[in-house]
């Protein structure tokens, strides 16, 4: 979700909410306590230098259960940024603690719901690695071995 479909989306609702991937809220009383522009200027293993930017939402529970975040607060949040940061229309990721470390999620919307969404790790260069696109898939019972001209169990080659 980039920061135009989250302002256009707040606009619309009474309330904020955020939903983790195995389906729980995050406490309704959390703040953004940071929102930024983040760049990642990196060579990935085939040794393209690449460069990756998006806005980073950090949520944050306090035992402040008093205050809530309404929308057009974080709106307010997110266009101050988007000025005092010079922060272009990117793709948000959310920042919010986990037990033992820091979980980083991509965003999108349910129609009522932030839905946090899990991010996963890729290798970028698969071409250059020899990584095949797709895994080959093979159903039990029909996998034959290779047969080449010299070793087959029935050559007496061995």
């Amino acid at each position: 979700m980039k920061l135009s479909q989250i302002k256009k989306e707040l606009k619309s609702l009474s309330t904020i909410a955020f939903q983790l991937p195995n389906g729980d809220l995050v406490p309704n009383h959390f703040h953004v306590t940071e929102v930024g522009k983040v760049t990642k200027h990196f060579i990935d293993c085939g040794g393209v230098v690449r460069k990756e930017e998006v806005v980073n939402f950090q949520l944050w529970e306090a035992n402040d259960y008093d205050h809530r975040l309404h929308p057009e607060k974080l709106v307010h949040i997110i266009e101050l940024s988007e000025a005092k940061l010079q922060i272009p229309d990117l793709e948000i990721e959310v920042e919010y603690q986990m037990k033992d470390t820091i979980g980083k999620f991509n965003l999108d919307f349910d129609g009522t719901n932030f839905l946090l969404t899990s991010k996963q790790t890729d290798c970028l260069a698969k071409d250059n690695c020899g990584i095949p696109a797709e895994k080959i898939k093979t159903k039990i019972g029909e996998w034959k071995p290779k047969e080449t001209s010299c070793c087959s169990p029935d050559s007496g080659c061995c």
